[in-house]
């Protein structure tokens, strides 16, 4: 089929966040209207990440090849120029067929992540709850479910930072700025959907101030796989343990609180040696490779 004869059909995403927009397309085929693929772009409009956005383009194995993602990506990259952006990533499965396109379309490759996954039923659990029950002078541990209670908030807001120097390659998604609003809008932005967030953090106890912390979203039906939003130490606390600590509590707390989770995912930069690090000790598998690639437009 000729290239331009698919048929480009803009959508309103009902999806709403705070500081974020999302553009969307549907590809028809012209002779019968049915969907063959689609296109999603992600504009962040929060300080610090103005110039940037995200494109996730698919597109049904059956018609690829013929020039459909052709069309979707260009219609993304146009809305995103558009917008204002000059930098767009996307994600792709090392060796997939994704990878194969967006490499053909100038898209490098920035960041290359590791994909693992821990089995709550197969964990250690003998040897989680030793490093669970360590002591680390000057710190106590904490956890809430959904939004930080008020008392942690400006805290924890500021604790965000721990993410900044965060391992990210040669891609650019900017430098997000955290303050208590934000924080809040995420809580509810997962309760929204009914899942639940739930949060460990490290508390120096020199002053009652969040050293670390470590996040998990559950699903609203408590079974499958639970995913790791982030987990962070500020600079000055870190070489402590502090983050192996947060997670192994955190991880038999799931075990206890939700008996049908299957296990947790997490992804982690290959650069993050640190937090890989982490991760293998406390038992996580590796399961799959991606890639995060960077256009400039």
């Amino acid at each position: 089929m000729p290239h331009a004869a698919w048929q480009l059909t803009p959508l309103t995403d009902p999806a709403t966040a705070t500081g974020v927009r999302r553009l969307a397309w549907l590809a028809q085929d012209p002779e019968g209207g049915h969907p063959v693929g689609s296109a999603f772009v992600r504009l962040f409009d929060r300080k610090g990440q103005e110039h940037v956005a995200e494109v996730d383009v698919r597109v049904h194995p059956a018609q690829r090849r013929a020039g459909v993602g052709t069309r979707l990506i260009e219609a993304a990259l146009a809305a995103a120029k558009e917008n204002g952006r000059d930098r767009v990533s996307a994600t792709a499965d090392e060796g997939s067929p994704g990878a194969a396109f967006l490499a053909a379309r100038g898209f490098r490759v920035g960041l290359r992540l590791t994909y693992a996954r821990l089995s709550l039923p197969d964990a250690d659990t003998a040897a989680l709850a030793e490093t669970a029950g360590r002591t680390h002078p000057g710190y106590r541990l904490v956890e809430w479910d959904g939004t930080v209670p008020d008392a942690l908030a400006a805290s924890f807001a500021a604790s965000r930072r721990a993410m900044d120097d965060m391992p990210m390659g040669d891609t650019d998604q900017g430098r997000a700025v955290w303050d208590v609003a934000r924080v809040r809008a995420a809580a509810e932005a997962v309760a929204r959907r009914g899942d639940l967030l739930h949060t460990v953090a490290a508390i120096d106890t020199a002053d009652g101030s969040v050293a670390g912390f470590t996040e998990l979203v559950v699903r609203g039906d408590r079974e499958g796989d639970a995913e790791h939003y982030g987990t962070g130490v500020l600079p000055e606390h870190r070489g402590r343990g502090l983050a192996r600590w947060m997670k192994a509590h955190q991880i038999l707390r799931m075990r206890e609180r939700h008996p049908r989770l299957a296990g947790l995912l997490t992804d982690t930069a290959d650069e993050n040696a640190p937090m890989r690090a982490v991760n293998d000790a406390l038992g996580y598998v590796p399961t799959r490779c991606s890639c995060m690639y960077r256009l400039d437009i």
